[in-house]
């Protein structure tokens, strides 16, 4: 399914997995929830012959260990320090460029908003780095995996997440070796741990555990206003839809924004070889 290198890095005893291939400036790509870094591959593939790119897997996802509570706290903050610890370890500190999907987004943000020296360019693919718009509800598959105990048995106990992802993610259906590398990592019970703890870490108000950290890093957005951003968007993703691009636009209107509208929440499934050709002319016009 992934091609080498591949790599693992220790977290105080947990291993995460990342993908670290090519030479140059540093990009580095977030996948989001229930994913990993082979929504990737395509990218990484076209990018490698001019830019070192870096793909983790968030610990309990891909082919990063999967603890327990016991051993790992699932929650934004701990996402962002992994990262941290991540790009440390290899020497990421400057010219970074940011390629963000989904949960990765706020995960990426929130580690760049204290660090916005390091970050140059920002690739936006459908995600958020925001609270909910006003006004918005979360929709309500979300909402049963994040409040209830029924949708918690459907994530763990049926994969009901990733296979509702994969099913639903895209426009035109996935290849069966696609869908099959999608819920791999989560054949069983204790392998879906995190795909339900990102969905139970979604913030919604003040006194959920993310929000803090949410609401800091959507209000030091505008330090990345004069960074060159490209945003590449699925309109037909039912969660990150139109009203999250707008949240973009309203605060990047400078930003370079392509509107697939025949693509859904895995954008790159249904336009991988449009967006990579697109975020190959935008490093190329925007050098780190």
């Amino acid at each position: 399914m992934v091609t080498s290198p591949n790599r693992s890095f220790d977290l105080g005893g947990l291993r995460m997995h990342y993908r670290d291939e090519g030479s140059g400036d540093p990009v580095v790509m977030l996948h989001g929830n229930p994913s990993w870094s082979y929504y990737y591959r395509g990218l990484i593939d076209a990018l490698k012959g001019s830019c070192r790119c870096i793909a983790p897997d968030h610990v309990g996802m891909g082919l990063s260990d999967k603890p327990g509570d016991d051993r790992y706290d699932y929650t934004l903050s701990r996402r962002v320090q992994d990262l941290e610890a991540l790009l440390e370890n290899l020497g990421v500190r400057e010219r970074v460029t940011l390629v963000l999907h989904d949960w990765g987004g706020m995960i990426g943000m929130a580690w760049a908003a204290r660090r916005p020296e390091k970050v140059s360019r920002l690739v936006i693919l459908n995600t958020a780095a925001f609270l909910l718009p006003a006004g918005k509800r979360l929709p309500w598959q979300l909402k049963l995996g994040r409040d209830s105990a029924l949708g918690a048995l459907l994530i763990r106990g049926c994969n009901a997440f990733a296979r509702g992802a994969a099913d639903l993610g895209t426009v035109h259906p996935m290849a069966p070796e696609t869908r099959a590398a999608y819920l791999a990592p989560y054949g069983s019970w204790a392998e879906r741990i995190a795909t339900l703890r990102f969905v139970q870490d979604i913030p919604l108000v003040p006194e959920d555990r993310a929000y803090a950290l949410a609401k800091e890093t959507q209000d030091r957005l505008s330090l990345f206003v004069g960074k060159p951003m490209l945003v590449c968007w699925g309109m037909k993703d039912f969660v990150f839809d139109a009203d999250f691009l707008a949240g973009w636009e309203t605060r990047f209107p400078k930003a370079e924004v392509h509107r697939f509208p025949d693509a859904g929440h895995y954008v790159l499934e249904d336009e991988g070889p449009a967006i990579a050709a697109r975020v190959k002319d935008f490093l190329a016009r925007h050098p780190a």
